[in-house]
């Protein structure tokens, strides 16, 4: 295995297991192996272990511990709100979104619209923003539920949750938010917000990857997903995956007490980052409010360049970062987060995403700071669509801009 530095800034993708989650679940992969759901003694031992992370996820969020089902993945929980909203009010076929989701939620929709299922997907404003009025004036006396996501894994812009939940609330209808991109990094108070559901994923916060969690809301009526077993209390079948349950449990733990870092040192980073680039390399432009947004997240247009260019080549230098969503990575298609919000397909697609984190240091930004404005220069002196290319004389821009999207579009046509 390679011992190259990894200069990591793709932290809304996955995040490190943190040593301490790490020996948190050793005795469960050694010692503590039983079945939770087992009647003798030895799962009985092992059962106490998830009651107890099940506690420090709830406190988390600040949920009663009953409230609290451990899936496999956030896009499981986003899929269970969705699937149990419609399953226990079968008379209301209308779901309310929006047009920058994850694709957990997009994909999920867009299965239910091919089965006969109304979707409002809600566009937002050009820095990402979402119009409340436009939430409020989107619900029918048919909407099931609106799922709208807390901070956008693209963008980190923040939609105000317990403003729309409110609307919910007072129109009668369940509201779901996918919380996955926020632990360690806003605090989460589901009392306070309102919302009927609630996602995370522990692989967002330290813990491995293959848990999740949805908050149900106490005497929300709810409709089971996973249909199998009664674990998680009748709610999701399937043995518990003790291991991963008390490493996310102790990473609970862990982003609680990293808030105020990630506040403070990470986002000083992130502005560091997202300042020198945008002041000392031309023609870049941030995506996304400046303001209301997560504190470790960047979204950087770079013109006349592609964004898997530039990521290539920081790859051969160590450096991860990402054009968007790790779950649409290799896909042609521009993001439909940056496409929502305004951007043409040639900005879209030269869009690079850095997200930090708490095991990220100032050598890391110098490193990268270092290195990029020289990709960036080298790929546009060979861009036909940069104003600067050395022989732009003998090009059209506009031209090569439009062969270009044609281009795209063709080979988006041919993909089998």
């Amino acid at each position: 295995m390679s011992t190259r530095k990894v200069y990591y800034f793709d932290n809304n993708a996955t995040t490190r297991v943190a040593p301490e989650v790490v020996e948190t679940m050793v005795p469960f992969l050694t010692e503590f192996w039983g079945n939770p759901s087992s009647a003798y003694r030895f799962g009985a031992e092992v059962h106490k272990h998830v009651d107890a992370a099940r506690a420090r996820v709830a406190a988390l969020v600040n949920a009663d511990p009953r409230e609290i089902v451990f899936t496999s993945c956030g896009t499981e929980s986003n899929n269970s709100a969705i699937h149990s909203a419609l399953a226990v009010n079968p008379s209301k076929r209308h779901v309310i979104t929006t047009a920058v989701e994850h694709s957990a939620n997009i994909n999920f929709c867009e299965y239910l619209q091919k089965r006969g299922f109304e979707i409002t997907f809600l566009p937002v404003e050009p820095d990402g923003s979402i119009d409340i009025h436009l939430v409020e004036s989107s619900i029918r006396p048919d909407t099931a539920i609106v799922s709208a996501m807390w901070a956008n894994n693209e963008t980190g812009v923040l939609f105000p949750i317990e403003e729309i939940a409110a609307i919910c609330r007072s129109k009668g209808v369940l509201f779901h938010t996918d919380a996955v991109q926020t632990p360690g990094k806003l605090k989460i108070d589901v009392k306070a917000m309102g919302a009927d559901f609630l996602s995370l994923s522990a692989h967002k916060l330290h813990a491995p990857k293959g848990i999740g969690m949805l908050y149900v809301k106490r005497r929300t009526k709810y409709q089971p997903y996973v249909i199998g077993g009664h674990q998680e209390n009748g709610r999701r079948g399937g043995t518990e995956n003790v291991a991963n349950i008390v490493g996310f449990g102790r990473a609970a733990e862990l982003a609680m007490a990293s808030l105020a870092e990630e506040n403070t040192r990470v986002r000083g980073l992130r502005d560091r980052l997202e300042g020198t680039i945008l002041s000392t390399i031309p023609n870049t432009l941030r995506n996304g409010s400046r303001d209301h947004r997560l504190p470790n997240t960047t979204n950087i247009c770079f013109e006349f360049v592609e964004a898997e260019a530039i990521l290539l080549k920081l790859d051969l230098l160590g450096i991860c970062a990402s054009s968007g969503s790790a779950c649409t990575t290799g896909s042609l298609d521009p993001s439909h987060v940056l496409s929502a919000m305004g951007l043409t397909p040639m900005r879209a697609r030269g869009s690079v995403r850095f997200s930090l984190g708490m095991y990220n240091t100032d050598e890391d930004v110098d490193f990268l700071l270092k290195h990029l404005p020289g990709i960036i220069a080298d790929l546009r002196a060979m861009s036909p669509l940069n104003p600067e290319h050395p022989d732009n004389d003998k090009y059209d821009v506009e031209a090569a801009r439009a062969k270009h999207e044609q281009d795209m579009a063709q080979s988006l046509g041919d993909r089998p």
